[in-house]
This record gives C-alpha cells, sequence and structure tokens, in this order.
C-alpha cells in the first residue's frame, strides 16, 4: 500500500462524500481497528496531483480503488541529422 494512489469514495467510508485522491505513506498498523478497516497516512491530491494536505484517514480496505500511476509523456529524441554537402 505504501506509495499507492489510492480514490477514496463513499465504498471506503461516508466521509467521502466528494471523493479525494491519496499518495499513501504509509498504514499506521499500531492503530486497532475493526476487521476489514485500517488506518493510512497519505498526502490529499489535488487535481494536478500536487500534495495539498497531509492526512490520517480511516477507511474500509474493500472500499479502496487502487489508480493506476500517470504515466509522464515522452518526448520524442532529438533526431541528430548529419550536414549534407551541396555543390
Amino acid at each position: 500500500m505504501t506509495g499507492d494512489l489510492v480514490h477514496l469514495t463513499t465504498a471506503a467510508s461516508v466521509q467521502f462524500l466528494r471523493p479525494i485522491l491519496v499518495r499513501v505513506i504509509r498504514e499506521l498498523p499500531e492503530r486497532h481497528t475493526y476487521d476489514g478497516w485500517v488506518w493510512i497516512e497519505g498526502y490529499q491530491l489535488n487535481a494536478a496531483a500536487d500534495a495539498v494536505a497531509r492526512r490520517e484517514l480511516y477507511v474500509r480496505r474493500a472500499g479502496v480503488r487502487w489508480q493506476a500511476l500517470p504515466v509522464a509523456p515522452i518526448r520524442p529524441a532529438k533526431r541528430r541529422r548529419d550536414p549534407v554537402r551541396v555543390g
């Protein structure tokens, strides 16, 4: 779970009426929970995927939706051209 990008909705907890995107820092196993629930620590992300808040969240593990990591755009390699002789 550490380093994962997760989407939290009401399936994870009723507190997420407005879904949020979180980059997980770590799971907090020292906190006792009900079966199937977990405490996580992570950064809440905005639409640009920038961290806007550090949060500790209590979520139902079955309701957490893992997101694919965003792929950075690949720039085409610059082609080196040999000089052309004219004349």
